[in-house]
This record gives structure tokens, sequence and C-alpha cells, in this order.
């Protein structure tokens, strides 16, 4: 195979290369070799892998003959460096959790490899998973295909940089302040953060108020396939959301109708300009929406600005964090110093320990009740439609993680990424769509440049449907970045 096939290759649907395989006009050892060569190749510009499984995804590849009946049998996939692959490192990208190596495989990664999906190896993170760029003292700077002085995003830009770049068709992420949607902006990627309790965080962890699994891919059909994989409770499970009427890949492919559309480019954080390219793209997506049947309506005054909504949630995502410093405690069998982590992870490990429990149970109650209230307000539509980013991926450096005033950078990163953590609080499913480029005469010309739409609750298939409807008008799949 030569090598231009090979790189046109890991740019194919995963639906396409599975069937391939299936088939028998492709095995998955060419497949897997392929994603191992572009691994080898464009990772040491790039820093999106924490490891890399070659002999052992090859071996398994070996087993996977044609007529596999499992959906993506012999498909290579990589997964973030904070959920565990048995047997092998899980760092959280971090000094003080060291080389532990994860004692069974996290649920998610079970069903991964239950469909067939091979595992190659586990992307970059930042520290903790904290920012929303993937820069850290322990394995470097992970950079954006797009323009490698820039980041991919985060936290899960390891996995957004592999597959903008092509080392492989699609990879995990998770989402708990924008950690899908933020690095699918920054790389030209599909990035759906799941309704709450859509997919399950066991056994690995108990229930996550923020978080949620999920996939970057390159289009929404996969995203949807992989849903319909992902998604389900697992034993012991004390909340999940309700299952779907139908397939969510049903769903996508479904005309959703004429839908109505709140377009919002406020940012829910006061005092923080939001770019005009980044304004006038979601206008954009607007205009373009409207003109596929819908009626949009532009809200000037949203209810998303309320004061102190930054230290709300950080009460919450910082003792979220911090369950994963404690897992290093008691790895190391000693409380954490300062010299353990970053400046940041440090500073919100110190901020959590001086949060009591009443402290925390009526911040969370707060913050329960804020959602509530956005929930009620966006009833009225049957999406919203906000940027997906208030500003180009920030270049290298700019929230830098080391810094003397650490909590200074997080309030910046806020900044950078206003307009995700809403359905974090929510619960509500959203998704970044790589709609358009920024354009020519801008200071960061063809970069990529998403918006954001976000569903009503627990309504991933509508949801799924209306930005298939936008993917087909926008045509954004044969873009690739300079660096595939």
């Amino acid at each position: 195979m030569a090598s231009t096939d090979t790189a046109a290759l890991l740019f194919r649907p995963v639906t396409e290369l599975a069937e391939l395989i299936r088939s028998g006009e492709l095995s998955a050892r060419e497949l897997v070799q392929a994603s191992l060569d572009r691994i080898e190749q464009l990772n040491p510009e790039l820093n999106a892998f924490v490891d890399v499984f070659a002999e052992e995804a090859l071996a398994e590849a070996d087993t996977v003959q044609p007529g596999d009946p499992r959906p993506f049998a012999g498909v290579p996939i990589a997964i973030k460096n904070n959920r565990g692959v048995a047997g092998k490192r899980l760092t959280f990208a971090a000094s003080f959790i060291g080389d532990f190596l994860a004692p069974f495989d996290d649920g998610v990664v079970t069903k991964f490899k239950e469909a067939g999906f091979i595992v190659v190896g586990t992307t970059t993170l930042p520290e903790y998973g904290i920012l929303p760029c993937t820069e850290t003292t322990r394995f470097g700077p992970t950079r954006n295909p797009w323009d490698p002085t820039r980041t991919p995003g985060g936290s899960s830009g390891g996995s957004a940089a592999a597959v903008a770049s092509g080392m492989v068709p699609i990879a995990h992420a998770n989402d708990g302040g924008g950690s899908t949607r933020i690095p699918a902006a920054c790389c030209g990627l599909v990035g759906l953060k799941p309704q709450r309790g859509r997919i399950s965080v066991g056994p690995g962890m108990g229930e996550s108020f923020l978080v949620q699994d999920g996939v970057l891919t390159r289009s929404v059909t996969e995203t949807a396939r992989v849903l319909d994989l992902l998604h389900g409770p697992q034993l012991g499970d004390s909340s999940w959301a309700p299952p779907p009427a139908e397939p969510f890949a049903d769903a996508a492919g479904r005309t959703p109708g004429r839908l109505r559309i709140a377009l919002s480019t406020v940012s829910p954080l006061t005092d923080s300009p939001v770019d005009p390219v980044c304004v006038q793209a979601a206008q954009d997506t607007g205009t373009l929406l409207e003109g596929l049947g819908h009626e949009i309506v532009v809200v000037e005054d949203p209810p998303w600005t309320a004061p102190g909504m930054l230290e709300l949630f950080t009460a919450s995502f910082g003792p979220a964090v911090s369950t994963q410093i404690q897992l290093g405690a008691m790895l190391a069998g000693r409380e954490p110093t300062e010299d353990d982590m970053e400046a940041l992870s440090w500073a919100i490990w110190q901020t959590s320990q001086g949060i009591s429990s009443v402290q925390a149970a009526f911040a969370a109650a707060q913050l329960q009740q804020y959602a509530r209230q956005m929930v009620i307000w966006a009833a009225q539509y049957d999406a919203v439609l906000t940027p997906a980013l208030a500003e180009a991926p920030v270049k290298i450096g700019v929230l830098d993680p080391t810094q003397p005033e650490p909590m200074r950078t997080f309030a910046r990163s806020g900044q950078f990424t206003p307009f995700t953590a809403l359905s974090n609080v929510t619960g509500s499913p959203a998704i970044s769509l790589p709609v358009h480029v920024r354009p020519d005469g801008d200071a960061d010309a063809g970069l990529p440049l998403g918006s954001q739409l976000i569903g009503q609750p627990a309504q991933e298939g509508a949801l799924l449907a209306l930005a298939t409807q936008l993917e087909e008008a926008a045509g954004w799949s044969e873009r690739r970045a300079p660096i595939s």
C-alpha cells in the first residue's frame, strides 16, 4: 500500500473501514499497521500520545478475520490517558500519579473493545484534565496539526491532534467543562458531549455531575454510531439518562423538520470579549440554518450571565479534579506537596481543601438551581446556537499552568472557552461542529472555526439530526490539516 494510500485510508469513516475489513478487502493488520506508521511519522512533531501499544495492537489485529460480526472489528482507536486500559499506564499526565498500571479496563474502554476497536495507544491531556490546552510539565506540549505553534485544545487535546492528523480515524475523549468540544473546535472535528448519565463512568467512578465520555470524529454519522455502542448504565450506577426511543444513528439520519433555534454570541463570563470573527461565524451558521428552513431567534440577554458562576463552577470542578490528586496520594502513601504538581493543580487542590462539606453541598445546590433556570429558559427553543470558542486556538504557552499566579491562568482559560461549561452544568447534550474556517485576511486565516449547538435534555437524537443537516450543507468532510 503506497504511503499516500495509507494517509487517505486513515481519513475514511470508521464505518467504511470496518466494512472493508469485514469484506476482506482490507485486513485489520494492514489498517492497524497504517495507524502505527502514521503515529511513528507524525507523533514526534505533534506529541499526541503518552504510550503506543504496537505489538499488542498488531497481535489483536491478527485475530480479526473477514466476516467478524463486531461492528468495528479491526479499527484502531486511541484512549485518552485518564481512563484505564488494563495493564497500561494511567497517568492523568501527572508526575504525582507516577507509572500506575490500570488494574482493569474502564467501562468505556470495555465497550470499545467489545465493539472490535483495537486500542493502539493512549493520548495526552493537561495535568488532571484541568485546562483547555494540552501542555504539561511531565509530557510537554501537544501541538495542533493545523498550526503547531498553537494548542489543539484540551483536555482531550492529544486525541484531537491524533484524529485531525490522521494518526487514528477516531479517538476517545471526555468532557467536564468542554474537554471534547474545545479540541473539536480547535482541530476541525466533531465533538459531542452526551446527556449527563448517558454513558456510565463505572466501574472506576461513582457518579459525575460534570463529566461525560465520548469520541472525537470527523463526521456526525460516526459519532452517532459510536454513541449507540457506548450508552447505557452499568450495574451499580445510581442514576442514568433515559434510554433513547430509537438508535442514535437512525435519529441522526432523519430530517429534523423546522426548528426554533436561539442564537446568542453573548459570553457567559462578564467582561469577557468574544472575537468578532467567532461572532460572525455563529451568525453565519444561523444564516445557514435559516436557509435550511429553521427559525432563528437572536437572543441579546441570555440568562447565563449570572454573577459568581466561575466561583460556583470551580467549587464543583475543583473537588472533582482533587479526587484524582487523592488517587495519587493513595498510590504514593502520603499527602501531596507543592513540588508534586504544577502550580495550577496545587492551587486547585489547596482551594478544594479549604471547602467544607457544607460549603461544597451548598455550592452544588446553587449550581443545580442555576442549571434548572437555564434548562427552563432553553425549553422554549429546540436548540441553542453559540460560538464554540471565543477566540482562535491560543498559542502554546498562553495558558501556562506553571505560572506563579495560577488562578489567573484558570480565569484566562475561561475567556478562551466561555460557552462550553454551560452544558456540563445543565447536563444537556451539546456538540461542536467545524462549520467554518477563519477567513482570508484574518491573522489566523485557515484555522478551524467551530459552532456549538446545545440540545434539549436527553435529546441527542434530535441534536444529531440537526448536526447532520448542517454537515451536509457546510461540507467540511474533505478539509485536512497541514500536518496530516
